[in-house]
């Protein structure tokens, strides 16, 4: 299972990774990286994927910089991290504090 502490720690040792992919995906989202890292220092794992491939990953719901709610998808790798994806979650697919799936 993983851990957010390990996620942090990652972050602060420069140790999390961004594909070309997911990148353009956050810029046509408006989403930075210091919004991930946001979400990651302040918000909560909400649901864990032990089963993906290559890695297992978890998903994040945390709030970006001006205080709006996003959600990021993260891998664990053992000695780092890859963030797969993040975005702002609809309110139609989620509960009011966007934590758990309609």
């Amino acid at each position: 299972m993983i851990e957010i502490e390990d996620l942090r720690k990652y972050f602060v040792e420069d140790k999390i990774f961004v594909t070309e992919h997911a990148a353009e995906r956050f810029r046509q989202r408006g989403i930075r990286i210091s919004d991930i890292r946001n979400a990651i220092n302040f918000g909560e794992i909400i649901e864990q994927y032990p089963e993906d491939y290559p890695y297992p990953s978890c998903l994040i719901c945390g709030k970006n910089i001006s205080g709006e709610i996003i959600h990021a998808v993260l891998s664990d790798e053992g000695t780092s991290s890859r963030i797969i994806t993040a975005y702002f979650p609809d309110s139609d697919k989620w509960s009011e504090d966007f934590k758990i799936r309609r």
